[in-house]
């Protein structure tokens, strides 16, 4: 067995070409500045060769459903394992996916439901325990010596109508008394039976006395009583009264049966199991009364209801009937109108409303009796019957998911539900924390036979929530949908369950895996890494963290710097000699020679923005004062609540307020200080652009004065040129071969797309004529080829430009090309371009900025530039809030709110 990974001559993307023996069965972690070539070194060549080989292993037919990839450029590569990634990229956007399918230890617990879960009737709630008859004579025998009972048959429950033929049928059949409606009766009697009342009717199959030797009479009259009741049998024990027994799985008092139990029936993905009215989604889109009247300060008059734009004639004669109807005005404030009075005017009334009509193209007015259906489903319906895609589009902004009604949002059907093991049914039990459903188990208490059943599907539901304990997420409930999964949380999750998988040989390739996670949960995911080594596998992790790092069995530093200027490995081996190298910044910050330095004078606050009665998800009421003026940084452990504080309270409720937009913000009860700030600028990690056609150049509005400055060049006057000649998004000035792409894409059926580039403009995106326009001896294909520091460089006599070069250079990406295609960029580099185009702009000393992590994918030396970035926009007037876990950045805040 090889005892290395040996890389010889890498050269993929900034990579010069670099040769590397990296130990087998270790956990090696590669750092360096962020764009040094990291990933470049770890996904683009070793995952991607290792994961290359495996799928050329397959047959041709079972290699056209996977997806390929091309060679890496690289000598060789020996020493491979088969290679499995985990990255942030892979979160399901599927809203079926929950944290509990997603670990697979749903499906354990369904597994555990079918097999030991107590049946319950739907409607009494009534516990169901089928039996078979031995069991029945058995119950009815431990009744104590000399009781009385007797063995009934109930033929009909609970049944309107004469029932004759089965009267009939009960004489026939030699029967001697049967009860109906419990008065006893000669079964050769004639009983008349009023048709339109229900009845109930039992054939009095024994009489019996409980004394020993009398158990082959019983059985036989069970067996008769079961046969003669379709598996219900009625037992009158005298001076205790009436017992219901049955063999099926039924309630033998309402009448209900129930289907055997299987998996299938609690899964909310199969119409076996979901819930009829929302298809096991948990929740339906409604048209939301708060999204459509926002500002219930205003008037209908006054356009309290934004959802209704332009005149409408019927419409508005239809609000005007019913105000009158009601007895208010439609110059009076919604907040005026009484609880009454708004429902009506949102859900719609079966009164009668009075309204008259006047039409705008013949002016005849006519008087009509109506009702209102109501601003919803007037809403709605327009919505369901448009056609246009466009109209649909703007009117979702009035929808939002409202739990289902008939589930309450659990997802599946009542029958699944009424179903318990421990007292508890699947949902409620998967609406619990990791953690307290671990304490569940522990004081779970199951009879002998359930016990042996379940305690292999125990133990695996146990290691799996153990797994995601170690990671940090005992704090995650298993019915969360995966949609809401930050990045470095699905991360984690995965690396849960390969650590389950239990496989070993196995090279895992893994990209920041401490991302949102708080210096307290640190070490148990490197225990975790460790384990995972442990097992016999060589970890490959991509990190920034300190703590990571001096864990590594052996570190690769690539650098020295970023995109052109990085690509190099500067430092290799145990943490000693990364710190001994004087190339390598991991080594200078870890040895102490650099650091981030602590803020001789702290800022003090000007103002306050006051959140009061904050109680979204897990907050508990809370009021928060967020400083203004100021660098304040919210952390607080994993799942504390920041999110929801920041993202989902203070800024929805802002956006909604300062930009006039409908926006659905968590529970809280007012918000005051709004006057001390004019704008709110969220800078998050969402790209920049979902197509190769954006760029760092196109989102940062470079690129528009790039093309007028190429448009007023004489050669372009002269032509008549003008700005759009140089964009390659419309017809014109872009290669028409290619569509303005620089490649074109060749489909290969059982192998890989393959992208050329484009044989008419060789990957310059554009056609010969508008190359042919150069400024300073560069063409616009070049510009784009560029990095920012080039571009800073060539366009220094252009001051619009410029500054945003230079922006763009103090956050760090002076290494990225303006043509970078957006897909390619990381969630960290598109957050700090949204950050340079922000910087760029001219501050008004009263925007607050939110950031979400911002030194995710950052080096300690890219920290420091960032923080001095950060520490320039609270010079200029404004305010920053950052939720953010790296203590360098909370060592440098003027202000702390810590959740807990």
């Amino acid at each position: 067995m090889q005892k290395y990974i040996t890389v010889k001559n890498a050269r993929q993307n900034n990579l010069k070409n670099i040769s590397l023996k990296i130990p087998r069965d270790k956990l090696v972690v590669i750092t360096g500045l962020s764009g040094s070539g990291k990933s470049s070194l770890a996904f683009d060549t070793i995952y991607a060769e290792g994961q290359r080989r495996y799928v050329e292993s397959l047959s041709s037919y079972a290699r056209q459903f996977l997806g390929q990839r091309d060679k890496p450029d690289v000598d060789e590569i020996d020493g491979l394992s088969p290679a499995v990634s985990i990255d942030q990229k892979s979160t399901s956007r599927n809203p079926r996916s929950t944290v509990g399918t997603v670990t697979e230890i749903y499906d354990y617990l369904r597994l555990l439901y079918a097999r030991v879960g107590k049946q319950h009737c739907v409607k009494c709630g009534k516990e169901i325990v089928p039996q078979t008859v031995q069991q029945i004579v058995d119950t009815i025998m431990s009744y104590p010596e000399g009781t009385k009972m007797q063995v009934l048959s109930p033929v009909i429950l609970g049944k309107k109508g004469t029932h004759e033929k089965v009267l009939k049928s009960i004489a026939k059949d030699g029967f001697v008394r049967v009860r109906v409606d419990g008065e006893m009766r000669e079964a050769t009697e004639t009983i008349e039976l009023d048709r339109y009342k229900t009845h109930t009717i039992e054939i009095v199959v024994d009489r019996i006395v409980i004394k020993p030797g009398i158990e082959r009479r019983l059985t036989d009259s069970v067996e008769l009583s079961l046969k003669k009741g379709g598996g219900i049998l009625a037992l009158d024990v005298i001076g205790e009264g009436m017992r219901l027994m049955s063999e099926n799985a039924a309630c033998p008092d309402c009448g209900i049966s129930l289907e055997k139990l299987s998996p299938r029936a609690f899964s909310f993905n199969s119409p076996f199991g979901a819930c009829p009215d929302c298809d096991g989604l948990g929740f339906h889109r409604h048209v939301d009364p708060y999204l459509v009247a926002p500002d219930r300060s205003k008037s209908i008059n006054q356009g309290a209801i934004v959802g209704f734009t332009g005149a409408n004639g019927w419409r508005d004669s239809l609000l005007k009937g019913l105000a009158e109807t009601l007895g208010f005005s439609l110059n009076t404030p919604l907040c005026d109108l009484t609880e009454k009075q708004l429902n009506i005017l949102f859900n719609g009334t079966e009164e009668p409303i009075r309204i008259v009509y006047t039409s705008k193209y013949t002016g005849y007015t006519k008087e009509y009796i109506t009702h209102f259906e109501g601003i919803v489903k007037m809403l709605e319906r327009k919505y369901n019957e448009s056609t246009s895609d466009h109209v649909r589009a703007e009117m979702e902004e009035f929808f939002s998911d409202t739990p289902c009604k008939t589930c309450g949002g659990k997802r599946l059907k009542k029958e699944s539900l009424a179903v318990t093991v421990g007292g508890i049914n699947i949902a409620d039990l998967t609406a619990m924390s990791v953690e307290k459903i671990g304490e569940w188990f522990d004081n779970l208490k199951l009879s002998e036979r359930d016990e042996i059943i379940a305690r292999m599907i125990i133990k695996e539901i146990r290691a799996r929530l153990k797994f995601l304990k170690d990671v940090g997420l005992d704090y995650l409930t298993l019915d969360r949908s995966a949609t809401t999964l930050a990045g470095g949380e699905a991360q984690r999750i995965r690396l849960a369950t390969q650590i389950g998988s239990g496989l070993t040989g196995v090279l895992y390739v893994l990209d920041e895996p401490s991302i949102g996670l708080h210096q307290r949960d640190n070490r148990r995911l490197i225990d975790t890494l460790l384990r995972l080594r442990d097992l016999g596998n060589t970890v490959i992790v991509v990190e920034h963290d300190e703590e990571t790092i001096a864990s590594a069995d052996h570190i690769i530093d690539i650098g020295p710097d970023a995109g052109e200027h990085g690509g190099e490995v500067v430092a290799e081996g145990t943490l000693e000699d990364v710190k001994a190298s004087k190339r390598s910044y991991t080594g200078q910050y870890m040895s102490g020679k650099l650091r981030i330095d602590v803020p001789e004078k702290r800022r003090t606050p000007k103002n306050f923005i006051t959140v009061r009665g904050a109680c979204g998800n897990n907050l508990k009421n809370i009021d928060v004062d967020f400083p203004l003026g100021v660098l304040c940084c919210v952390t607080g452990v994993s799942g504390s609540g920041k999110s929801t504080l920041v993202q989902e309270t203070l800024y929805e409720r802002l956006v909604a307020e300062f930009n006039k937009v409908n926006r659905v913000w968590s529970n809280h009860k007012s918000i005051e200080g709004l006057e001390h700030i004019d704008k709110v600028i969220d800078i998050n990690q969402s790209p920049i652009g979902r197509t190769p056609r954006s760029n760092p150049a196109t989102y940062t509005g470079v690129f528009g004065l790039i093309r007028e400055l190429f448009s007023k060049t004489p050669e372009a006057k002269a032509r008549g040129y003008m700005p759009g000649r140089f964009s390659f998004n419309v017809k014109g000035g872009r290669c028409e071969a290619c569509k303005g792409d620089g490649v074109i894409k060749i489909e290969m059926q059982f192998l890989p797309d393959v992208y050329v580039p484009c044989e008419a403009c060789h990957g310059a995106r554009f056609n010969r004529e508008t190359l042919d326009i150069k400024y300073k001896g560069k063409s616009i294909a070049d510009v784009l080829n560029m990095t920012a520091e080039e571009a800073l460089k060539f366009f220094e006599n252009i001051p619009k430009i410029k500054r945003r070069m230079e922006m763009i250079c103090q956050v760090g990406l002076g290494y990225m090309k303006l043509g970078q295609p957006a897909t390619t960029l990381s969630g960290g580099e598109a957050q700090r371009v949204k950050l340079s185009t922000e910087l760029a702009k001219r501050a008004t000393g009263k925007t607050l900025y939110l950031l979400d992590e911002p030194t995710t994918g950052l080096h300690f030396h890219d920290v420091k530039k960032l923080l001095e970035v950060l520490q320039k926009l609270v010079d200029a007037g404004n305010s920053v809030l950052v939720i953010e876990h790296n203590l360098d950045v909370i060592k440098t805040a003027d202000y702390i709110i810590d959740m807990g």
